[in-house]
């Protein structure tokens, strides 16, 4: 160890490599005022309960999970020390923004609309201090397009569609899907693809098959598929 102008400071440090043992995110914490009145509303999103446990000690816990997802919320009494309302900007990741905001929409939520950011950020900014465009990215691109809600105490929710990972997201091995809505949006996100590789070829491509399986999982690794 070397000493520079009073810090310490390693001359040599190994950087670790990737973890090697699993750690699953299972659950985020939301803190609410009222465990009745949060539990009513994210029945009302669709998603499913798991638990509500009640304690004599008055602790209480209330878990949901959303359709499709690996991690679950939990919200109850002394559960969470932060302020009630105080999470936001958690990600719901979605194959089909219009579709997500739709039905969030008929099932009574108030939501906004679908919308794209111009200025950095402005996703995470109240919709006043402008810097969004209303609609989807026009080109449907992952990552740009989005739509917010909020609980009744004001824990606020972003949808965001990825329809292709950045490289690295998802292990080489693995190509996943995380419920029947998204790969059916991936099948037909390959056979838009698949026509323009017809007419660029100027025939029938009768290996669909393999062409469909090869350009899912390039575009969900996130690597460049030749069309």
């Amino acid at each position: 160890m070397a000493i520079v102008s009073g810090v310490h400071s390693y001359e040599k440090l190994t950087a670790p490599g990737p973890a090697k043992v699993e750690m699953n995110l299972e659950v985020v914490v939301i803190p609410v005022s009222d465990v009745d009145r949060a539990k009513e509303f994210y029945a009302k999103l669709g998603w499913r309960l798991d638990a509500d446990f009640k304690f004599d000690n008055g602790f209480r816990v209330v878990q949901f999970t959303p359709p499709g997802s690996g991690c679950s919320v939990q919200f109850g009494a002394r559960i969470s020390s932060a302020p009630p309302g105080s999470a936001r900007g958690t990600y719901l990741v979605v194959a089909n923004i219009n579709a997500a905001r739709n039905e969030l929409a008929a099932r009574g939520i108030e939501i906004s609309d679908v919308f794209h950011a111009v200025t950095p950020g402005a996703q995470f900014q109240p919709a006043s201090t402008g810097g969004r465009v209303v609609g989807p990215q026009p080109d449907h691109a992952s990552y740009t397009s989005f739509a917010t809600f909020s609980d009744p105490d004001g824990n606020g929710w972003l949808l965001q569609e990825i329809t292709k990972r950045l490289p690295g997201r998802i292990e080489a091995e693995a190509t996943t899907y995380a419920s029947s809505n998204d790969l059916a949006e991936a099948l037909r996100r390959a056979e838009a693809a698949h026509s323009q590789h017809e007419s660029l070829i100027g025939q029938s491509d009768k290996n669909w098959p393999a062409w469909y399986a090869n350009f899912m999982v390039s575009e969900q690794h996130g690597t460049e598929f030749p069309k």
